[in-house]
């Protein structure tokens, strides 16, 4: 028997109308659904893994073919913005297409092909171009992957989902620089290069396997509204065909987005300004006496902070505000800049880096849990999109601003500058006051 719904008209008729797919109610998650967060998982470790492994030692390669801190903003920065703009055009499409799985693939398997190239490279201007197609592919799977994220679990479960998924992308960053080590001693920088390619294959193999599409959690229409408001029959039929032939779904680049959103994004993206690049941290170390040679160890000591504390921070974030457990992040990115600023002693760089991994699990779940929780479910593409953009194409700006601070005024100024806008962007976000999470 076909489902129906008594609709009462203007006149006080009821009339009995068949409900379409666009009008059922969506069925809840599958108590399988969450299989997509652990391969996400998997996957975000073995690819980090891989690029950890050349990340940690690009500086002290880029300096052994002759190139500096400039060229270092300029690779870094264009990196990371044409990552971001691809993530604005593939949070749009995110939100069209039927199916996201091959736009994850695509992304993991054109970054992992590039990837090995380094090994063969001889100027940063090729450096340049692996980094931007290793980033563009980062932007093609990022959005989709986020958005596959969210709709595979309960909203009340979102930090704890992203922060898992972060914890072992965070992990693949401790693999990444042990394996550095173990083959830097023997093959040297470009057989660190070449050995990614391995991570990197099974990262592809695991991402094409595990895998499942997420039903579209389509919003549904109007129709009834437009029924009942309907004078006569022939209305009621032309409302009835109109809302079956053309759903109400919002197909603009960039919808109409409520202010907690926006007020969020501007916080954010001027707290990019302070956000260059890691590797002037890496820089910075190496300016005191830190020798490239232990670079990757710094990576470790920042992601064994950032992987056990990823979790519990998404986890947090589900029960207490997000913008102020983003908001703490904060200010501890506001401390570390200040240290290596000072850079007292090279015990202290040690120290500090390991904080800087707190700063990264205080904000990267959480922020893009609020994000998500801030905007309808058929405009999570976009949303995520155009945070990602703005914020990184800041981050661009603020990578060529240290590295020409640093020419011009040594070392120490532009890790100030650094922290003092983290201290009001933290100050900021707080004054954002968000409601505390609860479940659906």
């Amino acid at each position: 028997m076909e489902a129906a719904t008594v609709i009462f008209s203007k006149n006080g008729n009821a009339r009995r109308y068949p409900l379409t797919d666009m009008d059922a109610p969506t069925p809840a998650v599958s108590a399988t659904t969450p299989r997509n967060v652990y391969v996400f998982g998997v996957t975000s470790f073995l690819n980090d893994t891989a690029s950890e492994m050349a990340y940690w030692v690009l500086p002290a390669f880029l300096a052994s073919i002759g190139a500096g801190p400039a060229q270092l903003g300029i690779i870094e920065g264009v990196a990371e913005s044409v990552a971001s703009f691809v993530k604005l055009f593939s949070g749009y499409l995110t939100d069209k297409v039927a199916q996201r799985k091959p736009l994850v693939v695509a992304g993991y398997v054109v970054a992992n092909g590039v990837k090995p190239l380094l090994a063969l490279v001889s100027s940063w201007w090729q450096i340049l171009g692996i980094r931007f197609v290793d980033r563009f592919a980062k932007g093609v799977r990022g959005t989709a992957r986020d958005v596959m994220v969210a709709e595979s679990v309960d909203k009340s479960n979102l930090g704890s989902a992203y922060g898992l998924i972060q914890a072992m992308d965070s992990a693949g960053a401790i693999a990444g620089p042990l394996l550095a080590l173990a083959v830097i001693g023997h093959f040297g920088m470009r057989g660190v290069f070449a050995a990614a390619a391995f991570p990197g294959a099974l990262c592809v193999v695991v991402a094409w396997v595990g895998i499942q599409e997420v039903r579209r959690r389509r919003r549904k229409s109007n129709r009834a509204t437009e029924l009942a408001a309907a004078e006569s029959p022939a209305e009621v039929h032309s409302a009835s065909t109109a809302g079956h032939a053309h759903p109400q779904i919002d197909t603009s680049w960039l919808p109409r987005l409520p202010g907690r959103f926006y007020y969020v994004l501007v916080i954010v993206t001027l707290f990019s300004l302070a956000n260059s690049s890691d590797m002037f941290l890496v820089l910075r170390a190496g300016s005191i006496g830190i020798p490239a040679s232990r670079a990757p160890l710094l990576g470790l000591v920042f992601n064994v902070v950032f992987t056990l504390a990823s979790w519990p921070a998404g986890k947090f974030s589900d029960r207490f505000s997000r913008s102020t457990i983003a908001a703490a992040g904060y200010f501890v990115f506001a401390f570390v800049y200040f240290v290596f600023a000072l850079a007292p002693s090279q015990t202290a760089i040690w120290i500090t880096m390991a904080l800087y991994g707190l700063f990264y699990a205080l904000t990267n779940p959480v922020l893009k849990a609020l994000v998500v929780e801030s905007v309808s479910e058929d405009v999570r593409g976009r949303a995520l999109g155009t945070f990602s953009f703005l914020t990184s194409v800041t981050t661009l700006l603020s990578s060529i601003i240290t590295g020409a601070l640093w020419k011009s005024y040594g070392a120490a100024v532009p890790f100030y500058f650094s922290a003092a806008i983290a201290g009001v962007s933290g100050v900021a976000l707080l004054a954002h006051r968000a409601p505390k999470p609860k479940p659906e």
